[in-house]
């Protein structure tokens, strides 16, 4: 298994309580299948470097997994369906 860091950005509109359950169902694909959440940090509502969607903020997470391509390939899937994900980014840790 690789090791990968996973940042996602969720719309501003959502509430804290949806946040939270976005991060649960993400995190779940991870455990389900296998793989290991190392470190995962809620990191807030920051403003955005462009305007997404006509949005200018979002909260953004930031999430250190040990996954294996399954798991990895269905997180990716699920992300792209999740309307309340406007932007994510999975990069391979270099360790």
């Amino acid at each position: 298994m690789n090791k990968y860091e996973l940042m996602y950005i969720v719309r501003p509109t959502v509430e804290a309580d949806g946040v939270k359950k976005i991060m649960t169902e993400l995190n779940a694909i991870f455990t389900n299948n296998g793989s290991k959440i190392v470190e995962c940090k809620e990191l807030g509502l920051k403003d955005l470097a462009y305007e997404i969607e006509k949005h200018r903020k979002g909260y953004y997470v930031w999430t250190l997994v040990e996954a294996n391509n399954e798991a990895l390939n269905e997180f990716n899937r699920v992300i792209l369906l999740n309307e309340d994900v406007i932007r994510h980014i999975v990069v391979k840790d270099g360790e």
